[in-house]
């Protein structure tokens, strides 16, 4: 992994259909339908928007057999209208369907945690070293023959681990945590090397940024020890929709990719399927553009841990802005420094930070800018170097983006400010820009800093992107349970299509709205499901009755 200079991780070719990953190819850019795979007109239909959007790999989700078999009419019947794009099967708890998908399809996502073991339980179960063997050989019978259906049928396979749905054998072992994770993509790829099927991607996924970017992290790590090299896939899983879902990805793409880890990316959000591209496109032509920055000179910090780096100090990271006057939208207002506060404030250009570091001051506050075309790294080199000198001055992050528009500009801050912040620095933001009014920029700051948790500010919303197993309209549901919920301060809210993955993926949400059946919904406490079955129409009702009736209305 590199710190500074973009230099992407090496990893070996997998080919998918035609559309190789990996390598010297491309980041690739994908996405999932969320059509019911059983209804073929609606679900080709999707496909054209998501593919004419720029989807280089397209994902349906397969509950059963049939759902894996009608991918083949699906299939076919965009094949015969010239449209190549490979396809992908999402599979959970049914290994029947994962083999009926491996002869349709170009690719079968399986997910440990549930391709073998029954899935989550959140129940303790204590393994001894004889029984946690046992439980190793059984995913080796059950996966091997997999394996080789997909090597006769050229196939490729995704392991694909989700935080909320680790096996309660990981769960003894390592709980909740970015090592099981980890350890529950090494017992399947271990299986991959010794059968010798090698085309193979992984991804690792969590809806909580830093959990997600931490995994990764080790993961590379831990492959790099055993000599293994397959692709990557990154996404911050349920990131939700609007500006809130498009940095939390950003945050959490944009700071592996500018590491140099991730072979294809997708962006989640609670939207239609074709409005994750754009996002994504934008988010790898970013990073491409930093790559053909200069290269930049620094060296790591003393002690400094790439993987889960400390925070230099536990001051909360304050928004920094420039009109102390200025109206900020949806509640938020800014904590203000402006260069009236005289010596205090030592604006540095990131590029000249060693004939700088003689001059600053005690007390003082650094302002800290960069006009690279790769900032991030360049002030990360500089952070390092202040950090090497002992300096230890609150140091506010200042990006500014003229020439673009403000999505386009807020979307760059999250890559940049974001790659700082989860490297363990950084005690503020100011973000600036001829499309960026201060309530804008203002409310990307924030984002950010609740993106890589630091500073909680709003109401956040785990809510997934949806897909054929969805149980209500998400969108219209998503969109009712913000207007409810909006106005609260901190608490984070899972709306999630089905059981899934939602209890695991919003487990650490202080609330939960989960598809239980056709009209049906069931609220969580946490982990804990407190109704069942509740008629959708009144559950956004009731899901307001237990926030009040917890005493978190506030």
């Amino acid at each position: 992994m590199s710190v500074f200079d973009y230099k992407r991780r090496k990893s070996e070719e997998v080919n998918i259909g035609g559309t190789a990953l990996g390598g010297d190819n491309p980041v690739r850019i994908q996405s999932m339908a969320s059509t019911p795979t059983l209804d073929t007109d609606a679900s080709v239909d999707q496909a054209r928007r998501i593919i004419a959007a720029g989807a280089e790999y397209l994902r349906f989700t397969a509950q059963g057999v049939r759902e894996a078999a009608n991918l083949g009419e699906i299939r076919r019947r965009l094949r015969g209208e010239g449209l190549d794009t490979p396809l992908v099967a999402d599979i959970h708890f049914n290994p029947r369907a994962a083999y009926e998908a491996a002869l349709h399809v170009e690719k079968v996502r399986i997910n440990p945690g549930n391709f073998v073991d029954p899935g989550r339980t959140f129940r303790k179960i204590e393994f001894t070293d004889e029984e946690y063997a046992r439980e190793l050989r059984k995913i080796d019978e059950a996966l091997t023959p997999f394996l080789e259906l997909c090597r006769e049928n050229g196939t490729a396979i995704r392991i694909g681990v989700n935080h909320g749905s680790l096996s309660d054998r990981i769960m003894s072992r390592y709980g909740d945590t970015p090592a099981g994770m980890v350890e529950s993509a090494m017992e399947f790829l271990r299986v991959c090397r010794r059968r010798d099927f090698n085309n193979v991607v992984i991804s690792i996924k969590a809806s909580n940024v830093t959990v997600m970017v931490e995994t990764m992290r080790r993961l590379v790590r831990a492959m790099d020890a055993e000599d293994m090299h397959y692709p990557l896939h990154l996404g911050v899983t349920e990131a939700g929709d609007g500006e809130d879902g498009r940095i939390k990805s950003a945050v959490g793409i944009g700071t592996l990719l500018h590491e140099g880890i991730g072979d294809t990316i997708r962006v989640s959000l609670s939207e239609d399927p074709e409005c994750e591209l754009p996002v994504a496109r934008s988010i790898v032509n970013y990073i491409a553009q930093q790559a053909k920055a200069a290269p930049i000179k620094g060296e790591l910090s003393p002690d400094y841990d790439p993987i889960c780096p400390r925070r230099r100090n536990s001051m909360i990271p304050i928004v920094a802005g420039t009109d102390s006057h200025a109206e900020y939208a949806d509640g938020f207002r800014p904590d203000m420094f402006t260069d009236t506060d005289g010596e205090r404030l030592r604006r540095l250009d990131a590029a000249d930070i060693l004939n700088e570091i003689p001059k600053i001051g005690t007390g003082e506050m650094i302002l800290l800018e960069s006009t690279s075309l790769n900032p991030s790294g360049e002030i990360l080199a500089a952070m390092h170097r202040l950090a090497s000198a002992g300096i230890d001055a609150p140091v506010i992050i200042a990006r500014r983006y003229d020439s673009m528009d403000a999505d386009e500009a807020s979307l760059r801050a999250a890559i940049d400010c974001g790659s700082v912040l989860m490297s363990g620095f950084g005690d503020g933001i100011l973000i600036e820009g001829d499309a960026l009014t201060p309530a804008r920029a203002a409310r990307t700051a924030f984002a950010i800093l609740q993106s890589a948790r630091l500073r909680i500010s709003h109401t956040e919303y785990i809510s997934c992107p949806g897909c054929g197993r969805t149980l209500f309209d998400l969108q219209s549901t998503l969109a009712a349970v913000k207007a409810a919920t909006a106005q609260l301060k901190g608490l984070k809210i899972g709306v999630m299509g089905c059981i899934v993955n939602g209890p695991g993926e919003m487990a650490d949400a202080d609330y939960g709205y989960v598809g239980a059946g056709a009209g049906r919904i069931s609220l969580y406490r946490g982990k804990e499901c407190v109704e069942k079955n509740i008629p959708s129409e009144e559950a956004v009702e009731h899901l307001v009755n237990l926030i009040k009736a917890d005493g978190n209305w506030k």
